[in-house]
């Protein structure tokens, strides 16, 4: 008997990538996602939203209202916020996202990420916001969701502003225990005129995590 001497074709099959929209969130049924809403108009303030989808019955609720943060401070922080996630969604090869009039949908790590910048500035002297996106942008992602998670413990409420770990938040990200504070850059010529303020000064950036310990009595 001759054995026939060919290899079964196998065929390896790849998982088709989930499709996202907004900045990263599944388009899938009932995810666990964050949404910033940006009203029509000028001066109305963004709410961002933590939705648990098919997670309700573990947290009791649909979804929690984050922040909600004042139009000037938040058109301080967009930009910002909208490069660096935008970073992050690149790497894993995934669609960008653009803040638009409206609802914006984002991954829920992502969301709470945003939510620690935003809880940071929601109360902060307005000429701070530099340096809180600095040293927000210097931490880790997983230190940005340490800080979520022992913050929304205890103060993650749209009410909860100003007091806690929220007021602590925005010490640490803007006042820092280490005395960071905005240096103006050296210049040694003229300043170019039409320059973002961030491109004409020069923030120095130490992660929280960074602090001198100080020894126990």
């Amino acid at each position: 008997m001759k054995l026939n001497g060919n290899r079964a074709k196998t065929t390896s099959k790849t998982k088709k990538p989930v499709e996202t929209i907004g900045f990263g969130c599944p388009d899938i049924t009932d995810p666990h996602y964050f949404e910033v809403t940006i009203p029509r108009g000028r001066t109305a303030p963004v709410m961002v939203t933590e939705h648990f989808g098919v997670f309700t019955g573990m947290f009791g609720t649909e979804y929690i209202e984050r922040v909600s943060l004042a139009r000037e401070r938040w058109k301080a922080i967009a930009d910002d916020l909208q490069r660096i996630l935008n970073e992050r969604l690149n790497e894993d090869d995934k669609k960008l996202g653009r803040w638009q009039t409206g609802e914006n949908k984002l991954d829920q790590f992502l969301g709470k990420e945003l939510t620690v910048l935003a809880w940071a500035v929601e109360y902060a002297d307005i000429d701070l916001i530099p340096v809180a996106i600095k040293n927000w942008a210097g931490l880790q992602p997983g230190e940005r969701l340490w800080l979520f998670t022992v913050t929304a413990a205890a103060t993650g409420g749209v009410m909860d502003g100003d007091r806690g770990w929220r007021k602590a938040l925005r010490y640490a990200l803007t006042e820092n225990p280490t005395d960071i504070k905005p240096v103006r850059k050296k210049q040694a010529a003229p300043k170019k005129s039409n320059q973002k303020q961030l491109e004409d000064e020069s923030y120095e950036t130490l992660s929280l995590f960074e602090v001198e310990e100080t020894p126990s009595p």
